[in-house]
């Protein structure tokens, strides 16, 4: 049988997991990074070897499964590797899609959130801890979701309510703190990610990173870190169930 991996969910070539893969990279864990979007029935690994679930942000809404058939498949395999307890992080479309998968419903925001702006804590969990009640992060997005039943509020924003949420073996986060220095020169020369926006707002992005990252950088170690460890300790469960 194949050594357990993380399965790297990515919907667009540019919404890389960025300091995600850093942490499962730093302890040896094996990853495998699909974009399944355009897939009625993609190859996916075998669901015994998924060690845990990454999914990431993209353009698309969560629930387009006309244009996008791929991400119905993505929303079992969410709730699929939940109710096992295998750890799963989504981020931003990712987000979505696990809110989305547990019955949360999706809506347009009344302004799209992009740049930096602060979040608030509404309550600390292992998976994500702020050392702050306050913190500026980086949002890009323009769909919201509601908080899926039993799921625990963690954090949120001015313009959105749900930013941060817990469920089961599942961190939820609507903002980006994968984006490392480079990963953001490539958000920033995609033209698509800049559509309508000027020079200034660009640079003003820029700044604000180099800025706010001091802050950012050791809370994403510790969010990151953190799931890495625990697809560490499921892909010994794994490995120690085939003895």
């Amino acid at each position: 049988m194949a050594k357990p991996q993380v399965l790297i969910l990515q919907h667009a070539d540019w919404e890389k997991p960025g300091r995600i893969l850093e942490c499962l990279d730093d302890v040896g864990l094996q990853t495998m990074t699909m974009n399944i979007t355009g897939q009625a029935k993609p190859d996916l690994p075998e669901f015994s070897e998924i060690a845990g679930l990454v999914i990431m942000g993209g353009p698309m809404g969560a629930t387009d499964y006309e244009n996008y058939p791929g991400l119905k498949k993505e929303a079992k395999l969410a709730r699929a590797a939940i109710s096992v307890g295998k750890p799963v992080i989504g981020v931003c479309l990712g987000q979505q899609i696990i809110a989305t998968a547990l019955g949360a419903k999706l809506t347009s925001g009344a302004v799209d959130e992009v740049g930096f702006a602060p979040i608030k804590r509404l309550s600390q969990h292992d998976y994500f801890s702020m050392w702050s009640k306050q913190l500026n992060v980086l949002h890009w997005h323009h769909d919201v979701v509601g908080l899926p039943e039993g799921a625990e509020p963690l954090a949120r924003s001015a313009q959105t309510k749900v930013q941060a949420f817990r469920i089961g073996s599942a961190l939820a986060m609507q903002f980006h703190l994968e984006v490392s220095a480079p990963l953001l020169e490539e958000w920033l020369a995609e033209p698509t990610m800049v559509k309508g926006m000027k020079k200034s707002q660009i640079q003003k992005i820029r700044d604000d990173f180099n800025e706010y990252n001091t802050q950012l950088q050791p809370l994403a170690d510790s969010v990151f870190s953190g799931f890495a460890a625990r697809c560490s300790t499921y892909a010994a469960y794994l490995e120690d169930g085939r003895h």
